[in-house]
């Protein structure tokens, strides 16, 4: 059994190049690519050389992430974590199918309707994965739905959380449940009849509805109403609570009883949800678009109508009222999804966060305060600066503070009188950024700020947009990105007046500036002031909102324009340190290994001996331990309380032990079509703290699962003897009892 223990003296590590022949001839746009050589972004990706094609060197992407998902579905079965945070898992499986039709099917579908024949790198047509995609997806939803109804409500019972229909109430309840239909329901919904004079209407994205059956008592007519269950209301109406004990009811219930008050004069036949997902996967030309915010606000107004990829409906449903809905949603049988009773369990994500049920849920994790920022009582915290100044600084979220730390540097910049300049680039963040409005009171402030702003984040453009415009408003610069191309580094920069020069300042992170999910996932940055690095960073500033086509980097490795080539050189010098018989590894953590190129790299440096340990949470297309490609490669994926999101990557590097980390995933998109940015980690403080994550990590018996050749997973086994041990529960343990600034292993 391959060892996965860190040890200084092996580690090792090397990426390649990779593309589908699909995304080269679209980049090859000679419009597109006449823009990115003007950025000094040029590369043609046709120059790329893949010897490797088929089911015997790739996993298929969407059946590997379907696999992620059933892992996190593995955590609602798992009867060893706390009841509420099974639910938790559950709701996110749900909301993460909800995002992999809108993108990954809307996106298959699209091919699909251009009569795309060109086989993906594993060797199926888009037509073969749609087919495979609806098996998988069959199998999971009855494995969740049957996790929900035959286990988690049961045992939610048990502990007090009655989950009930309208009809299981007591009289009393039920008197609960019709003033809340008179008074919150009621007024705001609005039936939709279906005639000659009231054409059938738009369904929204993700909305849940009543497709209902009417007859007239008069004439005996029939029609079709639909009704949409307001998003605005909780999907889980609390009608008694008293002390540890609270019944349920779904909003659908409450309607679907009282659902002849909408229709007087009418007979409700039937009444029966359904509920449709939209694609999100829509095309857009920003090689011709005069204005990229326009473009983006389009699409934005284009998704919202886009073609539906799934409908998900009441197996109960009259036949031909399917039929029916069917044919006015101009959708196929292969397309829909049936099943009995509640649809739509993303919504159980409200019973997760019921009050007063702590003890069926984790205890809430506080972040600490890193320990090279602790201070006596009667003093005042450090400033960063100062910190800084004394050495590089690491901080791993969420186990260290974001507030007091990432964000307390950008307020703490914000406010200083000798900080002439802040720089950033906003990729993700949240409705009500503290980090925003510093940026906006400091150029208010007179500082020179300009924000980097990427307004094609998937599913966040609107939000971004909303901040772009305000930070303008505050007169901040703001750029919009580049054509072709999305901004996803995490990088900001500040310049300091310190005496008779300037200093710079820079955070490099792996994750978004966003306060909320740095309480959920886990991520990795640095402060740094160290000269060689803040100049790249100023340099990849310049280039993203000037022309620098002859652009070079002295540490920092920047895609799309040189990170692909450096990582590939650093696999091939642990392919000749290995063929020359000296220790070689190589140790990658990510959330996706997708790249073609990459993957066939790594392969060549398993054949020559090259140690390799790969930590990928989500889609992972290699194929590890097979006989004569791959039997030195091992996949690990860590699935647990919070989401791994880090990006880090080894090297032995004859000794030297070279780790980098950023924001880029060995994947086509983070290679060759975004702007990203890895640095190195040069302090030897910090490269023993990152061995030492890592440790934890290959030791790990509860979170990690292991890859297997078949591309089925398989939970890591407790060795006889070694004691339980789960590295999100070790990292909160260790950062509370830390003294030292760099945990030693």
């Amino acid at each position: 059994m391959k060892k996965t223990s860190l040890s200084p003296d092996e580690i090792s590590l090397d990426p390649s190049i990779t593309q589908k022949a699909k995304i080269a001839k679209k980049l090859a746009n000679p419009k597109k690519n006449e823009i990115l050589k003007e950025k000094g972004f040029h590369k043609d990706l046709r120059s790329s050389s893949l010897k490797i094609f088929g089911s015997d060197y790739f996993l298929n992407y969407e059946l590997s992430w379907l696999k992620f998902n059933e892992r996190v579905l593995s955590e609602a079965w798992n009867d060893k974590n706390k009841l509420l945070e099974r639910v938790k898992f559950l709701s996110i499986v749900c909301s993460n199918l909800d995002e992999f039709f809108q993108k990954r099917v809307g996106g298959l579908k699209r091919q699909q309707l251009a009569e795309v024949k060109e086989l993906s790198v594993d060797g199926m047509t888009p037509t073969d994965q749609l087919k495979a995609v609806r098996s998988e997806v069959q199998e999971m939803i009855e494995s969740y739905r049957s996790c929900f109804f035959d286990d988690l409500v049961p045992k939610l019972a048990e502990k007090g959380i009655q989950i009930r229909s309208y009809q299981e109430l007591t009289d009393y309840q039920k008197s609960v449940c019709d003033r809340y239909f008179q008074k919150q329901i009621y007024p705001i919904v609005t039936p939709l009849a279906v005639d000659e004079s009231h054409p059938f209407p738009f369904i929204s994205n993700k909305s849940l509805s009543f497709a209902i059956e009417l007859i007239n008592r008069r004439s005996n007519e029939r029609s079709f109403a639909r009704l949409k269950i307001p998003a605005n209301r909780n999907r889980f109406i609390q009608v008694h609570r008293k002390g540890n004990k609270v019944v349920l009811v779904p909003i659908e219930d409450i309607i679907r009883e009282k659902m002849d008050q909408f229709f007087p004069g009418m007979e409700v036949i039937s009444a029966h949800t359904f509920r449709v997902t939209r694609n999100a996967s829509v095309d857009r030309n920003e090689e011709e678009a005069e204005d990229l915010l326009e473009t983006i606000e389009d699409e934005l107004r284009e998704r919202k109508f886009a073609e539906i990829v799934r409908l998900e409906l009441d197996a109960d449903m009259p036949k031909h009222i399917k039929k029916y809905l069917l044919d006015h949603l101009n959708i196929h049988w292969s397309d829909v999804y049936e099943m009995k009773g509640t649809i739509g369990l993303a919504d159980v994500i409200d019973i997760a966060k019921l009050e007063g049920f702590n003890r069926l849920k984790e205890r809430n994790w506080t972040p600490v305060l890193h320990p090279a920022l602790r201070h006596a009582p009667d003093e005042e915290m450090p400033s960063m600066f100062e910190v800084i100044r004394k050495g590089d600084l690491m901080v791993h979220h969420p186990y260290h503070s974001f507030e007091l730390t990432t964000q307390r540097f950008i307020e703490e910049a914000a406010r200083d009188p000798k900080v002439l300049a802040i720089k950033q680039t906003l990729y993700r963040t949240s409705q009500d950024s503290p980090l925003m409005h510093s940026l906006m009171h400091a150029a208010e402030e007179g500082k020179q700020v300009a924000v980097l702003v990427e307004i094609k984040a998937r599913f966040d453009e609107e939000r971004n947009i909303n901040w772009a415009q305000k930070l303008e408003n505050y007169g901040v610069h703001v750029a919009y990105g580049i054509p072709g191309l999305k901004i996803h580094s995490k990088l900001t920069m500040v310049v300091r007046e310190e005496g008779d020069e300037l200093k710079t300042y820079c955070h490099i992170g792996t994750g978004n500036y966003n306060p909320d999910t740095a309480q959920l996932y886990e991520d990795l940055a640095i402060f740094t002031c160290e000269d060689s690095l803040c100049s790249d960073v100023t340099d990849v500033f310049n280039l993203l909102t000037g022309y620098a086509p002859e652009q070079k980097f002295e540490k920092l490795l920047v895609a799309p324009h040189h990170m692909r080539r450096q990582m590939t050189e650093l696999i091939n010098f642990e392919i000749k340190e290995a063929k020359n018989g000296r220790p070689a590894r190589i140790i990658a953590k990510m959330n996706s290994l997708e790249d073609p190129l990459i993957i066939q790299k790594l392969y060549e440096a398993s054949e020559a001996g090259v140690n390799i340990d790969l930590i990928v949470r989500g889609v992972c297309r290699l194929i590890p331990g097979k006989e004569g490609m791959s039997e030195n490669i091992t996949v690990h994926s860590i699935i647990g309380r919070y989401l791994e999101h880090s990006r880090l990557y080894y090297f032995n590097h004859k000794g030297v032990h070279k780790y980098f980390i950023g924001s880029a995933d060995w994947m086509h998109r983070n290679l060759d079509a975004r702007v990203e940015v890895i640095a190195p980690i040069e302090d030897e403080k910090l490269k023993k703290y990152l061995q030492f994550v890592l440790n934890i990590y290959f030791n790990d018996n509860k979170q990690r699962w292991l890859l297997n050749s078949d591309g089925s997973y398989t939970r890591a086994e407790k060795e006889k003897g070694s004691s339980k041990l789960s590295a999100h529960e070790f990292f909160m343990r260790h950062m509370k009892d830390a003294d030292e600034p760099i945990p030693m292993a």
